[in-house]
């Protein structure tokens, strides 16, 4: 009798289906009909710029609205879309659409793509998120459209809709020519507060966005909503003030520029910690910023929302933690909510594993590449929290290094512990425990 095959967990769908959606989306690119000159992407560049849209990352190897056609540049939008809302959110409007039930195995797969506390009302859930997301991107597609009109006339609504798509979608793609990104609207307000506004609505989550949907009041909301919004309020200061005053003189980015410009850039960077949008020529940055912005994409967005990183919420997590301990507190508590020794103990698996893996990324660019160290550390950070910063050193990797930011930005997107519990068949609780060992640590 033939046995059975053991079926695929959540963790395994979930990967797969980025993957797949990874191989379809490089083959696309690979066509001729993706690029304007009508020759084929190489294999190793479509598979890096494919993995970069799906991971909502934003490194890129070649220009993306000078090199890519329109029907490239309609296959990265959608790559970004669907990689920003996720493969079981994508999956499951179809099987809506089509009237499949959907099963408790993906049920379970949503449960885990979204990061959610249980397997009830998950698929009006998913409605729920992708009629907040085309609003959203509707809304600052009209507005970016307004903005760009006066410089770009009827082609502004392609440009408005695409941009928001990515923006919100923490993406960091733009297709504006010769790689110029938005440093045209530099000052900008109403193109700069739109961007930032979409980036921050995307990396908040959609728990969150529900959460003050509903409650409309910071005493009633959940300790997890209030964890998240302090954490990225105090990231959104320290990365403003920090790039303000660290910048403040270099006349290669904010010297010679008016005050309030330099505020403007130092707030619309420090929002795009978590999504690649830059209004000036970050190659020109201060090592202490770039060290800075490692920091900060390192921590990145919320759980459940477009953005990577090992999440706000972990590294309050993590920060509460150590503070509890220094107090000789015997709980960890936020908000008047204790934290569970289990949430505490993945928060530290998360970190560490997250940290080991972008060294590892950046001694293997070393060994590989002809490029310095704070660069090479720059770029694993950006590739492993889907960031999408980058240094413009990505075309010029060698075809190994691209493929080993591929490999990070695919872990990032993921998620660190969904990467590795997809390597296990099913989970082991165990049905006994050993007795406590005496170890001395410090």
């Amino acid at each position: 009798m033939r046995s059975a095959r053991p079926a695929w967990t959540s963790y395994q769908i979930l990967v797969s289906g980025f993957a797949c959606l990874i191989f379809c989306g490089t083959l696309l690119l690979s066509l001729p009909i993706s690029t304007r000159n009508g020759e084929s992407l190489r294999f190793i560049d479509a598979f890096f710029t494919s993995t970069s849209a799906v991971c909502v990352t934003g490194l890129t190897l070649v220009d993306t609205g000078s090199h890519f056609s329109i029907f490239g540049q309609l296959v990265i939008l959608i790559l970004i879309q669907v990689g920003g809302l996720g493969i079981m959110t994508a999956s499951t409007v179809i099987a809506l659409l089509v009237g499949k039930k959907i099963q408790l195995k993906e049920r379970l797969a949503i449960q885990e793509s979204f990061n959610h506390y249980s397997s009830s009302g998950l698929v009006r859930l998913v409605i729920y998120v992708i009629k907040l997301t085309f609003i959203i991107e509707f809304i600052g597609g009209v507005l970016l459209t307004i903005f760009f009109w006066s410089d770009y006339g009827i082609e502004a609504i392609y440009l408005g809709f695409w941009h928001a798509i990515s923006s919100f979608c923490n993406a960091g793609f733009d297709i504006f020519a010769q790689g110029t990104s938005y440093s045209k609207y530099v000052n900008h307000i109403g193109v700069n507060l739109t961007l930032t506004l979409l980036i921050i609505i995307g990396g908040l989550g959609f728990f969150v966005l529900n959460d003050i949907y509903q409650k409309k009041n910071w005493k009633k909301l959940e300790a997890q909503s209030k964890l998240v919004l302090t954490v990225t309020l105090a990231f959104l200061i320290i990365g403003t003030l920090g790039t303000l005053i660290i910048e403040f003189n270099n006349p290669q980015t904010l010297g010679r520029l008016p005050f309030f410009e330099k505020w403007l850039i130092s707030f619309t960077q420090a929002v795009s910690r978590t999504a690649g949008v830059t209004t000036i020529d970050i190659n020109q940055f201060y090592p202490s910023t770039f060290l800075l912005f490692i920091f900060m994409m390192f921590v990145g967005a919320s759980p459940g929302s477009t953005g990577g990183g090992i999440k706000t919420s972990t590294f309050g997590i993590i920060v509460t933690t150590i503070f509890s301990v220094t107090k000789g507190k015997r709980d960890v508590e936020i908000f008047c909510r204790r934290v569970p020794n289990v949430i505490i103990l993945r928060a530290f698996v998360i970190i560490f594993v997250s940290i080991a893996i972008v060294l590892l990324t950046t001694w293997l660019l070393t060994l590989s590449e002809d490029q310095p160290f704070l660069l090479l550390l720059f770029e694993a950070t950006s590739a492993f929290s889907t960031a999408g910063l980058s240094t413009t050193i990505s075309p010029e990797l060698s075809d190994f290094g691209k493929l080993l930011v591929i490999i990070t930005m695919f872990i990032g997107r993921v998620g660190m512990l969904t990467f590795i519990m997809s390597f296990a068949l099913r989970h082991n609780q165990g049905f006994y425990h050993y007795p406590d060992g005496k170890f001395r640590i410090g």
